[in-house]
């Protein structure tokens, strides 16, 4: 081997050399390949935890996502519930105003029938006067009581007024018609022109004058019934045209002593007469009244005396109880005396006098 040539050596140096490269790079290689493989394992275990973690948050999510859910439709079941439950409601007030509804057309219904059959009343005189009277009879009975008029009374000349109010003399009954002109009434209510309703103002006033001396002749008797009647309305309307167009035919009303009365006048004039009678049967009942007054005046009396005597009785007790006072307060005064006298005893016994000696006896 000394003897070897150089050239040999550094060949066998290079492969020398070249070998520890190759196995120092192996070395490093298989190194890296492990590193490699570790860090692949922990890129692996990150993976799964990743993926462990993402499945949980993926269940969080819909356990969140079915409770949302549940609430929801937990929420709008509630809400169409209510929904119905008011709509229920609805429909059922809906059907009973419909329900009013069909009995206010019904009611409407027959009211139209009923003024149908009102203007066919009016229109007919017999019909028209029992119309009036029926007025006239409901008014009379809620206000008068029924000794004090009479319906459909014979009179001395053989007429029969709807009612006779018997008012004492003066003045006397007074008749009360129920009936009045309503074609001519009818005919101004029609009037379209001026011309028409001046002559139908006229007829108006001339058929009102006509039945007023009507009424003036058969129901105002003299000796039997008073000086006056009424003429009764059973229309306000009626009545107010006639007061505000037709002077003339209401003071001739009043010249013939016959009064036109209104439900409202009469209702009044009726009040007025259930005054008068309160007053006469107050005065048939005087005497009875002053009977009663003097008995009253009688026990009044005897109040009096009665609270006189015992007044006395008071006055006496009063002077007792002075007296008893009076006495107390003597004898109180004597007790203090006493009281008094014997302190002045128990203070005096130190300086009693010897035996053998008299003591000279106290003052008073």
């Amino acid at each position: 081997m000394t003897g070897a040539d150089p050239l040999t050596l550094i060949v066998l140096g290079a492969a020398v050399l070249l070998a520890l490269i190759v196995l120092f790079v192996a070395l490093r290689a298989s190194r890296g390949q492990a590193e490699i493989a570790a860090q692949l394992g922990r890129m692996a275990e990150q993976q799964d935890n990743i993926r462990d973690s993402f499945h949980t948050r993926l269940q969080d999510q819909e356990r969140a996502i079915s409770e949302r859910l549940e609430g929801v439709t937990r929420r709008v079941g509630a809400s169409l519930e209510t929904s119905t439950e008011k709509t229920g409601e609805s429909l059922q007030q809906i059907r009973e105003r419909l329900a009013v509804m069909d009995q206010a057309q019904k009611k409407i219904t027959d009211l139209s029938e009923q003024m149908v059959s009102l203007q066919d009343i009016l229109t007919d005189k017999q019909a028209r006067g029992a119309f009036g009277e029926m007025q006239l009879r409901d008014l009379v009975e809620s206000i008068l009581p029924p000794s004090t008029y009479a319906f459909q009374a014979t009179l001395g000349n053989g007429r029969r007024p709807d009612c006779l109010l018997k008012l004492p003399d003066p003045p006397g009954p007074i008749a009360i018609d129920a009936k009045f002109p309503l074609e001519s009434w009818q005919k101004l209510q029609k009037a379209e022109t001026k011309q028409e309703r001046d002559q139908a103002g006229r007829d108006f006033s001339r058929d009102i004058g006509n039945h007023v001396r009507d009424i003036r002749e058969r129901y105002i008797v003299p000796g039997e019934t008073g000086d006056a009647a009424l003429m009764f309305l059973p229309s306000e309307s009626v009545y107010a045209e006639l007061h505000a167009n037709h002077a003339n035919a209401v003071e001739q009303s009043f010249r013939q002593k016959v009064f036109i009365v209104s439900p409202t006048t009469l209702w009044a004039t009726l009040n007025t007469v259930r005054a008068v009678f309160r007053d006469v049967r107050m005065r048939e009942q005087a005497h009875l009244i002053q009977k009663e007054v003097e008995t009253m005046m009688a026990d009044v009396g005897r109040l009096d005396d009665r609270v006189g005597k015992l007044a006395t009785h008071f006055d006496q007790a009063k002077r007792d109880i002075d007296q008893i006072q009076i006495s107390t307060g003597k004898i109180a005064n004597r007790g203090e005396k006493i009281s008094e006298l014997d302190l002045e005893q128990e203070d005096g016994a130190a300086d009693s006098p010897a035996p053998g000696r008299l003591s000279a006896p106290p003052a008073g």
